[in-house]
């Protein structure tokens, strides 16, 4: 999931370039930068949801399995024959906690930075176009979304590898099929 959602990731890095090479007049297409603006930052919001959730997602299924290695919940659903030791168990798993929590901590806010930045851009495009904003202000947004989209890839590139890694090492450590997840 990790090497579908980087290549999402690229994508739409290559969408924003498209729109903002076409809106400075260095595009090859016959589209204005409204017509690539549009669907774009729609591709946009679709790639960011799906990182978001990944991340979410992989933190909340680390954290269901120490909450049932603590004692609250069914060891049935992570051993077939749980061991009488579950210390080495507990230690990697909290290791894998605090992992799962940092990527989450240090992608998402330039996530939803991204995606405010981007809205704003969108409609102070909108507004400009009918002539109620400057241009330089919906630039100005618009080199903040670049900033914060090209910060936000750089960290969920790094995350989405070790989130991966994290799973990958948590479905040896309990035996889970690869095909599951």
């Amino acid at each position: 999931m990790a090497y579908l959602l980087r290549f999402l990731d690229i994508l739409m890095v290559f969408a924003i370039l498209l729109t903002t090479l076409t809106a400075m007049g260095h595009s090859p297409f016959s589209f204005g930068h409204i017509q690539i603006a549009i669907p774009s930052f729609l591709y946009v919001i679709f790639c960011q949801a799906f990182i978001m959730f990944y991340f979410i997602g992989t933190s909340r299924l680390v954290d269901n399995i120490h909450s049932t290695l603590s004692g609250a919940g069914d060891m049935d659903e992570l051993f077939d024959n749980p061991p009488a030791d579950l210390d080495p168990y507990k230690k990697k798993v909290e290791r894998y906690v605090q992992s799962s929590t940092l990527s989450k901590r240090k992608t998402i806010p330039w996530t939803m930075m991204m995606l405010t930045l981007g809205m704003i851009a969108f409609f102070l495009g909108g507004a400009h176009d009918t002539g109620m904003v400057a241009k330089k202000i919906h630039v100005g947004v618009v080199y903040g979304f670049v900033l914060a989209m090209t910060i936000g890839f750089y960290r969920q590139w790094i995350h989405l590898g070790r989130t991966h890694k994290l799973l990958r090492e948590l479905k040896a450590l309990f035996e889970i099929p690869d095909n599951s997840m």
